[in-house]
């Protein structure tokens, strides 16, 4: 996932590291270790701002975790302690945040974040005071780009892009329609931008033609010159690779046009507030996601079931995700021998195979999760409803339609 992100964030970034957050000693990076006592944790996410649902649903599910590894004997004997600040939707603020995670709170590792700009530009932080960050969701390719401290345990926007290209392929050769597109980005978005870059290669590798392309910025309200533009290219179907605060009032606005054509887009659409901006004219969409929480696999189902009793909503999948990542900082800690940032990053790096909500989770040489499962869901009556999926554990990666291959 990814936010807006200006130049003199990274900037910022970077004179922060060599000014203001100098790298710290082996007994501060132990978080307490010299004391026996908790091993305190960073979180930096969206708690406020444009994007507060992601960093909301990340924040519950990340608590959740904690306590579930604390009452199972925490960590060789001790607790978790999660440390979170609010970056408030803002690359800046995300800098900011982790250097006081850093250089007051004296975390041992750091979750987040959940928007890519934010994880961009505060992973160099982390990384010059050799602390470890796994990302649970920011999926564009440049994030663990940043440093061998940072890592994540998502899929990357390379990987979902070519799914929610062949998905568009795929749906308009079932349809029995052209196989023509329109895409809408967000120039202002990193997130939408290299989606963007990704649909519009592997669509017209499969043999697919865009037909039209228009922009907006995130924040815009008003998309009816774009869909007027999109209208008279006359596409099968409109991929929309942005937020789900936009993508709500697009579809509304595109029936208003008289646009029928579904939109597709990607796991940045995730959020219950897409479907409370959208509603109706949302029926009939797509995107690809990290899970579903309908999905009856035990791992799944257990998981839904204690958020639903602690935080009384339905998991989206940001809180997987967050989930997900605490467990596997967990499991690395375990194995380390001890919690300096160098064996506590080892450790993070030889994770093989952890059965996570969101699926096998496996760290390559690059710090990626590797060879994670992809689902498309299809909304329907305020609904999310499995459409397809690909795991490369299954029939190689091959996508399939829910009740038989696309």
């Amino acid at each position: 996932m990814n936010c807006m992100r200006n130049r003199w964030v990274v900037l910022l970034a970077a004179m922060i590291v060599a000014l203001g957050c100098q790298p710290k000693s082996a007994e501060k990076s132990s978080g307490g270790a010299a004391s026996g006592g908790d091993i305190l944790v960073g979180e930096y996410g969206s708690l406020s701002g444009p994007q507060a649902t992601f960093g909301t649903s990340t924040h519950q599910a990340i608590i959740l975790a904690a306590d579930e590894i604390n009452a199972a004997g925490g960590i060789n004997g001790r607790k978790i302690k999660i440390v979170t600040e609010d970056d408030e939707s803002k690359s800046d603020q995300a800098v900011t945040a982790v250097t006081k995670l850093i250089s007051q709170s004296n975390v041992v590792a750091v979750l987040g974040e959940v928007a890519s700009s934010a994880s961009i530009a505060a992973g160099p932080i982390c990384n010059s005071n050799k602390v470890p960050m796994i990302s649970p969701s920011s999926t564009n390719p440049a994030v663990t780009k940043t440093g061998k401290y940072i890592f994540r345990t998502c899929f990357t926007d390379d990987y979902q892009g070519k799914y929610i290209a062949e998905f568009g392929a795929r749906w308009c050769e079932q349809s029995g329609k052209p196989k023509t597109a329109a895409i809408l980005t967000d120039i202002r978005n990193d997130y939408s931008v290299g989606l963007t870059a990704i649909i519009e290669r592997v669509f017209t590798s499969m043999g697919g033609k865009i037909v039209s392309k228009a922009s907006y910025s995130n924040g815009d309200s008003d998309f009816r010159s774009q869909f007027t533009t999109i209208k008279g290219s006359n596409p099968s179907l409109i991929f929309v690779p942005g937020y789900y605060t936009d993508v709500g009032q697009m579809a509304r606005q595109r029936l208003d046009l008289g646009i029928t054509q579904p939109l597709v887009g990607g796991d940045g659409w995730e959020s219950p507030k897409l479907i409370e901006i959208g509603g109706p004219a949302l029926n009939g969409c797509f995107y690809t996601n990290h899970y579903v929480a309908d999905d009856p696999a035990p791992v799944v189902h257990n998981f839904v079931t204690k958020y639903q009793e602690r935080w009384h909503a339905k998991p989206d999948a940001m809180a997987a995700l967050g989930f997900d990542a605490t467990h596997v900082l967990a499991e690395a800690m375990k194995r380390a021998k001890k919690l300096d940032g160098p064996t506590l990053r080892d450790a993070i790096a030889e994770t093989k195979g952890y059965p996570g909500v969101t699926g096998l989770i496996t760290i390559g040489a690059d710090r990626n999760a590797v060879d994670k499962r992809i689902v498309v869901v299809e909304v329907q009556n305020g609904e999310l409803h499995l459409k397809a999926t690909a795991d490369p554990h299954v029939n190689g990666g091959a996508m399939q339609l829910v009740g038989g291959t696309h």
